[in-house]
Protein backbone atom coordinates (compact mmCIF):
# COMPACT_ATOMS: atom_id res chain seq x y z
CA UNK A 1 0.00 0.00 0.00
CA UNK A 2 1.24 3.37 -0.81
CA UNK A 3 1.35 5.22 2.01
CA UNK A 4 -0.36 9.04 2.05
CA UNK A 5 2.70 11.74 1.33
CA UNK A 6 0.67 13.84 3.37
CA UNK A 7 1.41 12.30 6.91
CA UNK A 8 4.39 11.04 8.37
CA UNK A 9 5.23 7.92 8.96
CA UNK A 10 4.27 6.97 12.20
CA UNK A 11 5.15 4.08 14.78
CA UNK A 12 1.93 1.53 15.86
CA UNK A 13 3.16 2.60 19.82
CA UNK A 14 2.06 6.24 18.98
CA UNK A 15 -1.48 5.48 18.17
CA UNK A 16 -4.26 6.27 19.95
CA UNK A 17 -7.25 3.51 21.43
CA UNK A 18 -10.40 3.70 22.97
CA UNK A 19 -12.69 0.44 23.65
CA UNK A 20 -16.14 0.33 24.61
CA UNK A 21 -19.31 -1.82 24.09
CA UNK A 22 -21.76 -1.27 21.89
CA UNK A 23 -24.67 -2.98 19.69
CA UNK A 24 -23.55 -6.30 21.88
CA UNK A 25 -20.16 -6.80 20.92
CA UNK A 26 -16.44 -5.11 21.53
CA UNK A 27 -15.57 -1.72 19.78
CA UNK A 28 -12.28 -0.90 18.90
CA UNK A 29 -10.64 2.20 17.79
CA UNK A 30 -7.63 3.09 16.25
CA UNK A 31 -5.91 6.26 15.68
CA UNK A 32 -2.49 7.72 14.62
CA UNK A 33 -2.91 10.86 15.44
CA UNK A 34 -3.95 11.07 19.05
CA UNK A 35 -5.35 14.68 19.05
CA UNK A 36 -7.85 13.16 16.77
CA UNK A 37 -9.29 10.67 18.91
CA UNK A 38 -12.32 12.42 20.48
CA UNK A 39 -13.59 13.52 17.56
CA UNK A 40 -12.97 9.86 15.65
CA UNK A 41 -14.63 8.01 18.80
CA UNK A 42 -17.51 10.87 18.51
CA UNK A 43 -18.02 10.09 14.54
CA UNK A 44 -17.64 6.20 15.38
CA UNK A 45 -20.22 6.31 18.12
CA UNK A 46 -22.95 8.22 15.98
CA UNK A 47 -22.19 5.68 13.17
CA UNK A 48 -23.21 2.63 15.65
CA UNK A 49 -26.04 4.39 16.95
CA UNK A 50 -27.39 5.04 13.13
CA UNK A 51 -26.40 1.51 12.48
CA UNK A 52 -28.78 0.07 15.35
CA UNK A 53 -31.63 2.05 14.72
CA UNK A 54 -31.56 1.04 11.37
CA UNK A 55 -30.37 -2.75 11.23
CA UNK A 56 -31.02 -4.23 14.79
CA UNK A 57 -33.54 -7.46 14.65
CA UNK A 58 -34.07 -6.87 18.38
CA UNK A 59 -35.18 -3.17 18.46
CA UNK A 60 -38.93 -2.54 18.16
CA UNK A 61 -38.41 1.01 16.71
CA UNK A 62 -35.46 -0.31 13.85
CA UNK A 63 -36.42 0.11 10.58
CA UNK A 64 -35.37 -3.57 10.28
CA UNK A 65 -38.23 -4.47 12.88
CA UNK A 66 -40.51 -2.65 10.86
CA UNK A 67 -40.08 -4.62 7.77
CA UNK A 68 -40.15 -7.62 9.53
CA UNK A 69 -42.95 -7.09 11.12
CA UNK A 70 -44.96 -6.10 7.97
CA UNK A 71 -44.06 -8.99 5.93
CA UNK A 72 -46.41 -9.95 2.72
CA UNK A 73 -48.06 -6.81 3.16
CA UNK A 74 -47.29 -3.21 1.26
CA UNK A 75 -43.39 -2.15 0.42
CA UNK A 76 -41.81 -0.33 3.89
CA UNK A 77 -40.22 3.10 3.51
CA UNK A 78 -37.02 2.91 5.04
CA UNK A 79 -34.31 5.00 5.83
CA UNK A 80 -31.23 4.94 3.17
CA UNK A 81 -28.81 3.16 5.88
CA UNK A 82 -31.25 0.28 5.64
CA UNK A 83 -31.18 0.47 1.86
CA UNK A 84 -27.27 0.24 1.68
CA UNK A 85 -27.38 -2.03 4.71
CA UNK A 86 -29.49 -4.56 2.81
CA UNK A 87 -27.26 -4.14 -0.91
CA UNK A 88 -24.35 -5.32 1.10
CA UNK A 89 -26.24 -8.53 2.54
CA UNK A 90 -28.01 -9.10 -0.90
CA UNK A 91 -24.21 -8.93 -2.74
CA UNK A 92 -23.04 -11.10 -0.45
CA UNK A 93 -25.79 -13.47 -1.01
CA UNK A 94 -25.25 -12.91 -4.83
CA UNK A 95 -21.55 -13.64 -5.02
CA UNK A 96 -21.58 -16.88 -2.69
CA UNK A 97 -24.74 -18.74 -4.29
CA UNK A 98 -26.88 -18.06 -1.21
CA UNK A 99 -24.17 -19.33 1.35
CA UNK A 100 -24.45 -15.77 3.14
CA UNK A 101 -28.06 -14.70 3.28
CA UNK A 102 -30.06 -11.97 4.94
CA UNK A 103 -33.03 -13.81 5.12
CA UNK A 104 -32.19 -16.49 7.93
CA UNK A 105 -34.16 -14.38 10.89
CA UNK A 106 -36.58 -17.72 11.43
CA UNK A 107 -33.85 -19.97 11.55
CA UNK A 108 -32.11 -18.00 14.08
CA UNK A 109 -35.71 -17.81 15.95
CA UNK A 110 -36.20 -21.62 15.09
CA UNK A 111 -32.30 -22.33 16.96
CA UNK A 112 -33.75 -19.68 19.95
CA UNK A 113 -32.03 -16.55 18.72
CA UNK A 114 -34.96 -14.71 19.30
CA UNK A 115 -33.65 -12.22 21.53
CA UNK A 116 -30.03 -10.21 22.56
CA UNK A 117 -27.78 -12.72 22.30
CA UNK A 118 -26.43 -11.90 25.95
CA UNK A 119 -30.01 -12.92 27.13
CA UNK A 120 -30.00 -16.50 25.88
CA UNK A 121 -28.98 -19.37 27.93
CA UNK A 122 -25.21 -19.75 28.05
CA UNK A 123 -24.49 -23.28 26.37
CA UNK A 124 -22.23 -25.78 28.39
CA UNK A 125 -18.51 -24.63 27.95
CA UNK A 126 -16.80 -26.16 24.49
CA UNK A 127 -13.72 -27.22 26.69
CA UNK A 128 -10.26 -27.88 24.45
CA UNK A 129 -11.72 -29.75 22.06
CA UNK A 130 -14.05 -27.39 20.50
CA UNK A 131 -17.08 -29.49 20.10
CA UNK A 132 -19.32 -28.97 17.04
CA UNK A 133 -22.93 -27.66 17.30
CA UNK A 134 -25.48 -30.58 18.70
CA UNK A 135 -28.43 -28.33 17.10
CA UNK A 136 -31.45 -29.95 16.05
CA UNK A 137 -32.43 -30.25 13.09
CA UNK A 138 -35.21 -27.50 11.79
CA UNK A 139 -38.55 -28.48 10.73
CA UNK A 140 -38.22 -29.61 6.86
CA UNK A 141 -40.41 -26.65 5.60
CA UNK A 142 -38.33 -24.12 6.57
CA UNK A 143 -34.61 -25.81 5.62
CA UNK A 144 -36.18 -26.61 2.02
CA UNK A 145 -37.47 -22.53 1.97
CA UNK A 146 -34.63 -20.96 2.65
CA UNK A 147 -32.16 -21.57 -0.45
CA UNK A 148 -31.49 -18.63 -2.01
CA UNK A 149 -34.46 -17.04 0.09
CA UNK A 150 -32.74 -13.52 -0.67
CA UNK A 151 -33.84 -13.44 -4.25
CA UNK A 152 -37.27 -13.18 -2.82
CA UNK A 153 -36.12 -9.39 -0.81
CA UNK A 154 -38.01 -6.81 -2.87
CA UNK A 155 -35.84 -3.96 -2.16
CA UNK A 156 -35.96 -0.29 -4.22
CA UNK A 157 -33.52 1.70 -4.15
CA UNK A 158 -34.94 5.10 -5.67
CA UNK A 159 -37.51 5.08 -3.13
CA UNK A 160 -36.10 3.49 0.05
CA UNK A 161 -38.53 1.02 0.29
CA UNK A 162 -38.37 -3.07 1.51
CA UNK A 163 -41.14 -5.58 1.44
CA UNK A 164 -40.58 -9.64 2.05
CA UNK A 165 -43.08 -12.08 2.08
CA UNK A 166 -45.30 -13.65 5.09
CA UNK A 167 -42.82 -15.79 7.14
CA UNK A 168 -39.34 -14.53 5.78
CA UNK A 169 -37.29 -12.53 8.66
CA UNK A 170 -34.41 -10.68 7.44
CA UNK A 171 -31.32 -10.77 9.88
CA UNK A 172 -28.13 -8.36 8.91
CA UNK A 173 -25.82 -10.37 11.33
CA UNK A 174 -24.03 -11.63 8.99
CA UNK A 175 -22.54 -8.07 7.19
CA UNK A 176 -23.85 -5.31 8.71
CA UNK A 177 -21.13 -5.47 11.36
CA UNK A 178 -18.49 -5.73 8.76
CA UNK A 179 -20.08 -3.30 6.60
CA UNK A 180 -20.62 -0.92 9.38
CA UNK A 181 -16.44 -0.99 10.40
CA UNK A 182 -15.63 -0.33 6.08
CA UNK A 183 -17.99 2.76 6.60
CA UNK A 184 -17.01 4.14 9.95
CA UNK A 185 -13.08 3.49 9.05
CA UNK A 186 -13.83 5.87 5.99
CA UNK A 187 -15.71 8.56 7.66
CA UNK A 188 -13.34 8.61 10.56
CA UNK A 189 -10.15 9.47 7.64
CA UNK A 190 -12.40 11.75 5.79
CA UNK A 191 -12.83 14.02 8.73
CA UNK A 192 -9.62 13.76 10.79
CA UNK A 193 -7.45 12.74 7.88
CA UNK A 194 -5.29 10.22 9.72
CA UNK A 195 -4.63 7.03 9.51
CA UNK A 196 -7.34 4.55 11.66
CA UNK A 197 -8.09 1.53 12.00
CA UNK A 198 -11.89 0.02 13.30
CA UNK A 199 -12.76 -3.35 14.92
CA UNK A 200 -16.59 -4.41 15.08
CA UNK A 201 -16.34 -7.30 17.52
CA UNK A 202 -13.18 -8.52 15.93
CA UNK A 203 -14.18 -7.50 12.43
CA UNK A 204 -11.45 -5.00 11.37
CA UNK A 205 -11.41 -2.25 8.79
CA UNK A 206 -8.89 0.38 7.69
CA UNK A 207 -8.35 3.64 5.93
CA UNK A 208 -5.69 5.97 5.35
CA UNK A 209 -1.87 5.30 6.19
CA UNK A 210 -0.96 2.70 8.56
CA UNK A 211 1.73 2.72 11.03
CA UNK A 212 5.53 1.36 10.49
CA UNK A 213 4.75 -1.81 9.75
CA UNK A 214 1.29 -2.40 9.64
CA UNK A 215 -1.40 -2.83 12.26
CA UNK A 216 -1.08 -5.31 14.30
CA UNK A 217 -3.97 -7.42 15.28
CA UNK A 218 -4.11 -10.94 17.09
CA UNK A 219 -6.54 -13.46 15.65
CA UNK A 220 -8.41 -16.29 17.67
CA UNK A 221 -11.15 -17.47 17.74
CA UNK A 222 -13.03 -15.10 20.48
CA UNK A 223 -11.97 -11.48 19.85
CA UNK A 224 -12.72 -10.59 23.41
CA UNK A 225 -9.94 -12.91 24.68
CA UNK A 226 -7.07 -10.55 24.49
CA UNK A 227 -3.41 -11.06 23.19
CA UNK A 228 -2.34 -14.33 25.32
CA UNK A 229 -5.13 -16.71 24.06
CA UNK A 230 -4.20 -19.22 21.26
CA UNK A 231 -4.22 -17.89 18.11
CA UNK A 232 -1.55 -15.69 16.12
CA UNK A 233 -0.41 -12.32 15.75
CA UNK A 234 -0.50 -10.62 12.04
CA UNK A 235 -0.08 -7.37 10.89
CA UNK A 236 -2.23 -5.61 8.18
CA UNK A 237 -1.39 -2.80 6.01
CA UNK A 238 -4.44 -2.08 4.17
CA UNK A 239 -8.11 -3.11 3.50
CA UNK A 240 -9.88 -5.66 6.01
CA UNK A 241 -9.66 -8.45 7.82
CA UNK A 242 -12.77 -10.71 9.38
CA UNK A 243 -12.75 -14.07 11.75
CA UNK A 244 -16.36 -15.72 11.63
CA UNK A 245 -16.21 -18.85 14.66
CA UNK A 246 -18.76 -21.16 15.58
CA UNK A 247 -17.28 -21.45 19.55
CA UNK A 248 -18.26 -17.52 20.56
CA UNK A 249 -22.04 -16.87 20.46
CA UNK A 250 -23.29 -20.24 21.55
CA UNK A 251 -26.45 -20.74 23.91
CA UNK A 252 -28.91 -23.67 24.33
CA UNK A 253 -32.06 -24.23 23.58
CA UNK A 254 -34.39 -27.14 23.59
CA UNK A 255 -31.82 -29.26 25.21
CA UNK A 256 -29.10 -28.77 22.56
CA UNK A 257 -26.66 -26.10 21.83
CA UNK A 258 -26.76 -23.50 18.99
CA UNK A 259 -24.95 -20.97 17.71
CA UNK A 260 -25.55 -18.18 15.05
CA UNK A 261 -24.28 -19.23 11.65
CA UNK A 262 -26.64 -21.00 9.85
CA UNK A 263 -26.39 -22.80 6.88
CA UNK A 264 -29.52 -21.82 4.51
CA UNK A 265 -29.18 -25.13 2.57
CA UNK A 266 -30.49 -26.69 5.80
CA UNK A 267 -31.85 -23.99 7.81
CA UNK A 268 -30.11 -24.93 10.91
CA UNK A 269 -26.72 -23.82 12.27
CA UNK A 270 -23.52 -25.02 10.39
CA UNK A 271 -21.99 -28.14 11.48
CA UNK A 272 -18.45 -28.97 9.88
CA UNK A 273 -15.00 -29.38 10.49
CA UNK A 274 -13.67 -25.93 10.96
CA UNK A 275 -14.69 -23.80 13.99
CA UNK A 276 -13.05 -20.45 12.97
CA UNK A 277 -12.32 -18.63 9.90
CA UNK A 278 -10.42 -15.82 9.77
CA UNK A 279 -10.12 -13.87 5.87
CA UNK A 280 -8.04 -11.05 4.67
CA UNK A 281 -9.30 -8.86 2.00
CA UNK A 282 -9.77 -5.39 0.08
CA UNK A 283 -12.75 -4.67 2.47
CA UNK A 284 -13.76 -5.70 5.96
CA UNK A 285 -17.34 -6.79 4.12
CA UNK A 286 -15.40 -8.52 1.50
CA UNK A 287 -13.10 -10.92 4.26
CA UNK A 288 -16.58 -11.40 6.10
CA UNK A 289 -18.37 -12.67 3.45
CA UNK A 290 -16.06 -14.76 2.42
CA UNK A 291 -15.28 -16.08 6.06
CA UNK A 292 -18.85 -17.03 6.74
CA UNK A 293 -19.26 -18.38 3.62
CA UNK A 294 -16.28 -20.73 4.36
CA UNK A 295 -17.73 -22.20 7.58
CA UNK A 296 -20.84 -22.80 5.56
CA UNK A 297 -19.23 -24.33 2.61
CA UNK A 298 -17.82 -26.77 5.24
CA UNK A 299 -15.74 -29.47 3.36
CA UNK A 300 -15.56 -27.47 0.14
CA UNK A 301 -14.18 -24.28 2.02
CA UNK A 302 -10.45 -24.32 1.55
CA UNK A 303 -10.30 -25.42 -2.40
CA UNK A 304 -13.09 -22.24 -2.66
CA UNK A 305 -10.79 -19.84 -0.53
CA UNK A 306 -7.68 -21.26 -2.67
CA UNK A 307 -9.40 -20.47 -5.86
CA UNK A 308 -10.40 -17.07 -4.95
CA UNK A 309 -6.47 -16.33 -3.66
CA UNK A 310 -7.50 -14.62 -0.54
CA UNK A 311 -5.32 -14.77 2.71
CA UNK A 312 -7.36 -17.44 4.59
CA UNK A 313 -6.38 -19.08 8.13
CA UNK A 314 -8.80 -21.84 9.30
CA UNK A 315 -9.10 -23.56 12.26
CA UNK A 316 -10.20 -27.33 12.93
CA UNK A 317 -12.38 -28.04 16.08
CA UNK A 318 -9.12 -30.17 17.09
CA UNK A 319 -7.70 -26.73 16.77
CA UNK A 320 -5.33 -28.08 13.49
CA UNK A 321 -4.69 -25.02 11.87
CA UNK A 322 -4.89 -25.00 7.90
CA UNK A 323 -3.11 -21.36 6.44
CA UNK A 324 -4.03 -20.59 2.69
CA UNK A 325 -3.15 -17.98 -0.04
CA UNK A 326 -0.65 -15.52 1.52
CA UNK A 327 -1.47 -15.82 5.15
CA UNK A 328 2.24 -16.35 6.85
CA UNK A 329 3.07 -18.97 9.01
CA UNK A 330 3.11 -18.79 12.78
CA UNK A 331 6.72 -18.73 14.09
CA UNK A 332 5.42 -19.85 17.36
CA UNK A 333 7.30 -22.76 17.75
CA UNK A 334 4.91 -24.73 19.85
CA UNK A 335 2.15 -24.59 17.33
CA UNK A 336 -0.26 -27.56 16.42
CA UNK A 337 1.60 -28.60 12.83
CA UNK A 338 -0.95 -27.30 10.08
CA UNK A 339 -3.41 -29.94 8.27
CA UNK A 340 -6.80 -30.83 6.95
CA UNK A 341 -9.45 -32.14 8.45
CA UNK A 342 -10.30 -35.55 6.85
CA UNK A 343 -12.62 -35.14 3.63
CA UNK A 344 -11.38 -31.57 3.61
CA UNK A 345 -9.83 -30.77 0.09
CA UNK A 346 -7.39 -27.91 0.76
CA UNK A 347 -5.77 -27.91 -2.66
CA UNK A 348 -2.19 -25.94 -2.86
CA UNK A 349 -1.19 -24.77 0.42
CA UNK A 350 -0.12 -21.33 -0.92
CA UNK A 351 -1.20 -19.24 -3.89
CA UNK A 352 0.92 -16.90 -6.43
CA UNK A 353 -0.86 -12.80 -5.42
CA UNK A 354 -2.79 -12.02 -7.81
CA UNK A 355 -1.41 -8.93 -9.31
CA UNK A 356 -3.41 -5.54 -9.66
CA UNK A 357 -6.06 -5.25 -12.35
CA UNK A 358 -6.18 -9.05 -12.96
CA UNK A 359 -9.95 -10.69 -13.48
CA UNK A 360 -11.57 -11.93 -10.01
CA UNK A 361 -12.85 -15.41 -10.06
CA UNK A 362 -16.23 -16.28 -10.54
CA UNK A 363 -18.59 -15.16 -7.46
CA UNK A 364 -14.87 -13.97 -5.40
CA UNK A 365 -15.21 -10.76 -3.20
CA UNK A 366 -12.84 -8.42 -4.49
CA UNK A 367 -9.18 -8.86 -2.59
CA UNK A 368 -7.01 -5.99 -2.00
CA UNK A 369 -5.81 -4.90 -5.28
CA UNK A 370 -2.92 -2.32 -3.28
CA UNK A 371 -1.24 -5.01 -1.05
CA UNK A 372 1.34 -7.63 -2.10
CA UNK A 373 0.69 -9.25 0.90
CA UNK A 374 -2.36 -7.61 3.03
CA UNK A 375 -1.70 -10.04 6.01
CA UNK A 376 2.06 -10.66 7.54
CA UNK A 377 3.13 -12.64 10.11
CA UNK A 378 4.93 -10.72 13.51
Amino acid sequence: MRRDPHQPSTPAAAAATARWEALGTSVVLRVLDPLWLPRASAILTRALDALDRACSRFRPDSDLCRVNARAGGRPVPVAPLLTEALLVALRAAELTDGDVDPTVGAALVLAGYDRDWRLLEPAPDLGAGGAECDSRPAPRVLSTGLRRGYTTVELDTALHTVRVPCGVVLDLGATAKAWAADRAARAVHAACGCGVLVSLGGDLATAGAAPVGGWRVHVTDDHRAGPLAPGQTVTIASGGLATSSTTVRRWSHDGATAHHLIDPAAGVPVRGPWRTVSVAAATCADANTAATAALVRQDRAPAWLDRLGLPARLVAHDGAVLRLGDWPEDPVVHRRAARTPRGASAGPASTPVRRPGSPQAQGAPARAPSARRPVSGR
